[in-house]
């Protein structure tokens, strides 16, 4: 549905640095810039780019997961590279088999790696 979207950061290099590190973990990489933005995608797309503003109002998004590895692997990627936990790598109650992690970014962002299970019920 959606193209590609962009999130206002308040620090381009903290910001850049961390999603690069992250993402990577999902199969994304920062492979276009222009001035203080950057895009990441996985070689298909441009999906996801940041900018910084002076404006920041923190939100949530969520980055599909391939499975539960990838999950895990984003949540500590996101916390070595300086995220807070907002909710460990686990099954949550929202649909069947979401499987998902929550961290938030130096801008208080709420980001989370979700992979939807086909093989868990409720």
């Amino acid at each position: 549905m959606i193209a590609h979207t962009s999130l206002p950061v308040s620090n381009y290099r903290t910001s850049k640095a961390f999603y690069s590190r992250v993402l990577c973990t999902l199969g994304y990489k920062n492979n276009m810039e222009s001035g203080k933005s950057a895009g990441f995608n996985d070689g298909k797309n441009t999906d996801f780019w940041i900018s910084e503003e002076k404006t920041v109002v923190p939100t949530h998004l969520a980055f599909r997961a391939r499975g539960r590895k990838p999950v895990e692997a984003f949540y500590k990627a996101a916390l070595a590279a300086g995220g807070k936990d907002n909710g460990g790598p686990g099954y949550r109650d929202y649909s069947p088999g979401y499987y998902a992690a929550f961290v938030l970014d130096p801008d208080g962002n709420n980001i989370e790696a979700v992979w939807y299970d086909p093989n868990k019920k409720r």
